[in-house]
């Protein structure tokens, strides 16, 4: 642990986006705070104010999150990351959101872990930029060892896909999300590094 994470965690138990630490590591191994499991049928999400997790509706669809699924603590989407996915208006003014996979099951959320990333998924959700951070827990016996997204099998990154497409659908009306296009380490290092330029932008350096 850093001095700086120490001085940031010695206090009070810190709120999940602005007082954990990106890590000394990113963007090749992040922290990642997981708000749901694969074992989930209600979307939950951090509350921004508080940090405290919070019921945001229940899933319309049958489909179950096919990762362990948060976000990077310290990110934001905003301008460069919309820069990044050309015909974007504005970043989702959110976090930026991981799906971390996982051999053995973690069935519960509010754990923070190490993961490394691998690639993304190029989203986008009504005009904003909404991309996915594709990686693998650190130290996986299974998966430890990918260092890009094609290691992984393609019926995996199809399941996340498949979710991400249809877990905001509602019956007789058009999808709003489109996914882009997949992309390798190389260009998750860059969305994660915009991300993390987007938020000093936007909050500082804390």
């Amino acid at each position: 642990m850093t001095e700086q994470e120490r001085s940031l965690y010695s206090r009070w138990r810190p709120h999940p986006w602005h007082g954990l630490a990106a890590g000394a590591d990113a963007p090749r191994v992040v922290n990642a705070y997981i708000e749901m499991t694969p074992f989930d049928l209600m979307k939950y999400e951090v509350d921004k104010i508080t940090g405290y997790l919070r019921v945001d509706r229940p899933q319309r669809t049958s489909s179950h999150p096919p990762a362990l699924y948060g976000f990077i603590p310290q990110t934001y989407c905003g301008e460069r990351v919309a820069r990044l996915a050309p015909g974007n208006e504005k970043g989702d003014g959110d976090p930026l959101d991981i799906c971390v996979i996982s051999e053995r099951p973690i069935t519960r959320s509010e754990v923070l872990l190490r993961a490394r990333v691998v690639g993304g998924l190029k989203l986008v959700d009504r005009g904003e930029a909404d991309d996915k951070i594709v990686a693998v827990l650190e130290g996986d016996y299974v998966w430890g060892k990918a260092n890009e997204i094609d290691e992984l099998p393609p019926a995996l990154i199809e399941r996340i896909e498949h979710y991400f497409s249809t877990y905001k659908l509602v019956p007789g009306e058009p999808s709003s999300i489109q996914i882009v296009g997949k992309y390798g380490y190389a260009a998750a290092a860059e969305v994660i590094e915009a991300a993390l330029a987007d938020y000093r932008d936007t909050f500082g350096t804390g």
